[in-house]
């Protein structure tokens, strides 16, 4: 018995018709559907009337988890692995995963979709040729030493960061790295989708009250000069 194989699949980071007929139907086709969030995956499924297995696998997932996955495909499982939004993998689990596949000689196929990254890049209007992706960007001291790690690089520096969190996160980038220009995409290709611009003491004015949903912030430090707000 030939094994199967693992369908890396990209899914919508908001609107549900950001999805490529490629990926609906490896979605319809596999044996089983490994999601992040189960009950998120079904929103998507049911709107496609795709009817699967459906199991989670996430961050917490265990090794013996992983390994009974892997038993599945070696028995011939057609599985396909997707995220709560977006590329699997990217900022999201799943590459533990991909590994094992790989060391087992299992077929491993991408089906690429939306990424928040890249979608941020393309509405912000800075040069996307060179930035670095940090993902969720950590908290208090950790974040602070993280930003210190960046006072002379040049590029753009992209993070996903919780509402709540973001003053926070301004004030620091500001005392560390300065009044630096900034893209901020918020609730990106759903209802509210929010795109703001401008320098940090800009951003602070305009997200002083309290806001919801996914934020994806991107500093451009391509002419860094670490000048300090005074």
């Amino acid at each position: 018995m030939s094994a199967g194989k693992l369908y890396v699949v990209g899914t919508p980071i908001g609107n549900l018709e950001d999805i490529t007929l490629r990926a609906l139907k490896i979605l319809r086709n596999v044996d089983l559907i490994l999601a992040e969030d189960t009950r998120r995956a079904l929103k998507l499924l049911n709107h496609y009337r795709i009817s699967k297995p459906l199991d989670s696998f996430h961050e917490h997932s265990s090794e013996k988890k992983v390994n009974k996955i892997l038993s599945k495909l070696l028995e011939g499982k057609h599985i396909a692995l997707i995220s709560d939004a977006g590329m699997p993998v990217i900022s999201d689990p799943g590459s533990s995963l991909v590994k094992k596949c790989r060391e087992n000689n299992i077929e491993v196929d991408i089906i690429p979709g939306p990424s928040a990254v890249l979608t941020a890049i393309a509405a912000s209007g800075f040069n996307g040729s060179k930035f670095t992706f940090i993902g969720f960007i950590p908290r208090d001291k950790k974040r602070r030493r993280l930003l210190r790690q960046f006072k002379d690089y040049h590029g753009l520096l992209i993070f996903f960061e919780n509402p709540e969190r973001l003053q926070k996160t301004f004030k620091d980038i500001l005392s560390i790295l300065g009044n630096v220009e900034i893209f901020i995409a918020r609730e990106m290709t759903k209802k509210h989708q929010e795109f703001f611009y401008g320098n940090i003491e800009n951003a602070i004015n305009h997200f002083k009250n309290n806001i919801k949903g996914e934020i994806t912030v991107i500093l451009n430090l391509s002419n860094n000069s670490n000048t300090q707000s005074q």
